[in-house]
């Protein structure tokens, strides 16, 4: 993995000393001290996290609404993203990513339900020691939409390292590489937003981290290998914005910028996704990339600006090339294989990384 991680190091090799929000996250984040690092940067944003969360939604009905909103699959809008899953196409129910955001309910071979991706009974005491209707056994952050099946296939198992697909592995349980990122933020919000409660180690396996010995770092390799997703940016859109019927208002600081765990925890760097005095981020998302997971011959790209584009496998290699000019732009990912990519898009205005699933 190391030229994956000197993948990374490149695209994020930037001046840090004015790390700041973007304009639309600049309010919520006010009274972060984000020149901190290390612990007392994780204290403060443990701080900023659990005073935003103002509304206790409750686990039923109200996880399920929100779940069905926050996880609609940007393909299928009738859908929901099911975590673990990677095969809607091999007629086996369990292993389906994507299913109807109604059949939700507790039964095999044709629901979904919600998933804590911190276990409840891993946590010490559990996320239900005082009652099921409330944080931290209802916080939305933790609870994804799983095949009822898949769910019940990962029970408390600890999460450990893998490739491939979701799958028990040694009585442990690799949560699939399309999904890990999305683990590792979950837990880490989990441990900033309830402390002790919910230690990485409770979770995890794998070695300890040198700042925190709570910390695995496994979760930080995941949060640099695999890049936050669509569904991540609207799960923490929807839960910030207090407005929406089911939102709790805090958001995961961990999906708003990945590098905070780098900041806190060290390893290797993962994404820098917030504009530097020095960074030159895109200063707006100009720019649209659908459908993503993509299954046929074309990427769909909507911008203004001449975009130069790259595309790279998970160990770094440059794979493929292209560029587009104006408007909607069809980019030829016929020559991908199955399987996911890290795609940067460079203007003269500057550069964003993005994940890209090849269905």
């Amino acid at each position: 993995m190391k030229q994956f991680y000197f993948l990374f190091l490149f695209f994020t090799s930037l001046c840090f000393a004015q790390l700041t929000p973007p304009v639309e996250l600049q309010s919520y984040y006010n009274g972060v001290d984000f020149s901190k690092s290390g612990l007392n940067l994780f204290d403060d944003l443990a701080v900023q996290t659990a005073s935003k969360h103002v509304n206790y939604i409750t686990y039923t009905p109200g996880v399920w609404e929100a779940d069905k909103i926050t996880d609609e699959d940007p393909s299928i809008s009738a859908n929901v993203l099911l975590i673990y899953g990677y095969d809607d196409n091999d007629g086996n129910y369990i292993t389906d990513r994507s299913r109807n955001k109604n059949l939700n309910g507790g039964n095999q071979g044709t629901d979904w339900n919600r998933e804590h991706v911190f276990a409840n009974s891993l946590a010490v005491p559990s996320l239900d020691n005082t009652a099921t209707n409330v944080p931290p056994y209802a916080d939305a952050h933790n609870l994804r939409p799983s095949d009822v099946k898949m769910n019940s296939n990962r029970g408390n198992l600890k999460y450990v390292d893998g490739s491939g697909n979701a799958k028990n592995t040694s009585g442990n349980w690799y949560p699939g590489d399309e999904w890990k990122g999305d683990v590792a933020r979950i837990v880490m919000y989990m441990y900033l937003r309830y402390g002790t409660q919910c230690k990485p180690t409770y979770v995890a396996v794998g070695a300890s981290n040198i700042v925190d010995s709570n910390m695995i770092n496994l979760l930080l390799d995941w949060n640099t290998e695999d890049p936050v997703s669509t569904i991540e940016d609207n799960r923490n859109d929807y839960h910030g914005n207090i407005s929406n019927t089911y939102a709790q208002g805090n958001r995961n600081p961990f999906i708003d910028n990945p590098y905070l765990a780098t900041l806190i925890w060290g390893g290797n760097a993962a994404e820098n996704r917030w504009s530097t005095l020095s960074n030159s981020e895109f200063s707006s998302l100009d720019y649209k990339m659908f459908p993503n997971p993509v299954s046929g011959n074309y990427l769909n790209i909507k911008t203004n600006e001449l975009l130069k584009i790259r595309v790279y496998d998970v160990l770094g290699k440059l794979i493929m090339t292209s560029k587009v000019d104006s408007n909607i732009s069809k980019v030829d990912v016929s020559l991908l294989k199955k399987g996911i990519y890290i795609i940067k898009l460079d203007s003269e205005q500057g550069s964003i990384t993005k994940k890209l699933i090849k269905q």
